[in-house]
């Protein structure tokens, strides 16, 4: 019977798991909490491929636990008391642990339903979710778990692996792999993290070589071929789709140029081309803004000539529209004197129009009508002092000048002319 190559290597003991040092390092809680023996619910959280079911098994190996996996996907309340069923009996002599992944798929009852049982301790929960738990999983759940981080495999971790399963197969083959230079590096960073993607494309590239007497070429392009766009992971409805657009916009907003093209090119890679121009018309606004307003005309240009010509061709207005914005002077005040004024509005704040801002015509079946407004137009440099805001809100200041250039000259042009 055929068995995947990531499951024939699947660690069997926490040395053996990679790029999750940082909770299963010698002194990572995780790893002392499996080896104090006294587990925890717990939520692992983090991308697929990055050891989360591994760390289960093993975590029930050490603990001589009954472990039953479900997949909150297909499975049903039946299977959980089919579960619930065994306990206490030889089956499960010292409890269950169950492993449920892709809990953000129960709703709300199911989720409630394992509550009960997990409270009592004859269930130990350890649910997965590549979904941030705290907006996926109910709370009665989360605040009866801890909640563990799985990161992304970092390149340097993923060679490794990958090193590792080309030993192997060189055992299992008889044969000795000549990797072109760069090969096996091009699949570590193309796996995106997600060893088992790994896994998979070292099994194939064994599968497709051709021997050389007993050496196995494995060549740049054949690696390059079996793991196109495996680095892809932008998902509509999952976390990683909205990581880009934050990974996109936080790198404009911080001048970086490099960056910036760098998460635009993972949308668009991933098909995303619609969502990059609407994050990149947000930018415009509320990250340049007043420091150059010219630029959102320019954005929203650059985004109606890419949604006109389609990919591939997109990417060349996209891209002159994030490194525009990526080098221009940055300026939020526009936005932050609006926010600051609705949330005045809604504390109540702001009575009546001043008499004189009210329309003119409204007066004219009352017996007031004269407003007393004085029309800006008509005095020097188009200005009068006068009353705007209402009663109670005389003195508030929303508006404060950016430190850029253009809203310094403005600052410097409206003092000099009302004499402040």
């Amino acid at each position: 019977m055929y068995q995947p190559l990531a499951d024939l290597l699947r660690p069997t003991t926490l040395d053996e798991v990679y790029g999750q040092e940082h909770i299963l390092g010698k002194q990572g809680v995780l790893r002392r909490l499996i080896d104090s023996g006294n587990i925890p619910n717990m939520i692992f959280y983090g991308p697929s491929g990055t050891g989360k079911t591994t760390v289960a098994n093993i975590i029930a190996k050490q603990t001589n636990r009954t472990l039953y996996q479900l997949n909150a996907t297909t499975a049903s309340t039946g299977d959980i008391k089919n579960i619930v069923a065994q306990l206490d009996t030889f089956m499960a002599p010292n409890g269950v642990l169950l492993y449920l992944d892709e809990i953000q798929s129960f709703n709300k009852k199911q989720q409630q339903t394992l509550l009960e049982y997990i409270e009592n301790g004859k269930i130990t929960l350890i649910a997965s979710t590549t979904e941030n738990p705290y907006f996926y999983v109910f709370n009665a759940i989360l605040s009866r778990s801890t909640v563990f981080e799985f990161k992304q495999i970092s390149r340097e971790a993923a060679l490794q692996a990958i090193r590792r399963a080309v030993a192997f197969l060189e055992k299992r083959t008889a044969l000795t792999a000549q990797p072109e230079e760069g090969a096996l590096e091009y699949i570590a960073g193309a796996c995106g993290g997600d060893l088992r993607k790994a896994m998979n494309a070292v099994e194939v590239l064994f599968s497709v070589g051709v021997p050389q007497g007993d050496k196995l070429p494995i060549t740049l392009s054949d690696a390059q071929a079996v793991t196109q766009k495996s680095a892809m992971r932008a998902d509509r409805d999952g976390d990683n789709f909205y990581d880009l657009l934050s990974a996109l916009q936080k790198s404009i907003r911080g001048s970086d140029p490099d960056a910036a093209v760098h998460y635009l090119g993972r949308l668009l890679e991933a098909g995303q081309m619609q969502s990059a121009c609407r994050r990149l018309m947000v930018i415009a606004a509320e990250d340049v803004g007043l420091a150059y307003p010219m630029v959102i005309p320019i954005v929203k240009s650059c985004v109606d000539m890419a949604l006109m010509l389609g990919m591939p061709e997109a990417r060349i207005p996209l891209g002159d529209a994030a490194v525009l914005m990526a080098t221009s002077p940055k300026s939020n005040s526009g936005h932050i004197a609006l926010d600051e004024a609705m949330a005045d509005i809604r504390k109540g704040r702001g009575g009546d129009f001043p008499r004189h801002l009210q329309n003119v015509h409204a007066d004219t079946y009352t017996m007031e009508r004269e407003q007393g407004y004085l029309y800006p137009h008509d005095f020097p440099n188009h200005w009068v002092k006068q009353q705007y805001l209402p009663d109670d809100l005389v003195g508030t200041v929303y508006y404060h000048y950016g430190s850029n250039k253009l809203e310094q000259a403005a600052k410097q042009y409206w003092q000099a002319i009302k004499g402040e």
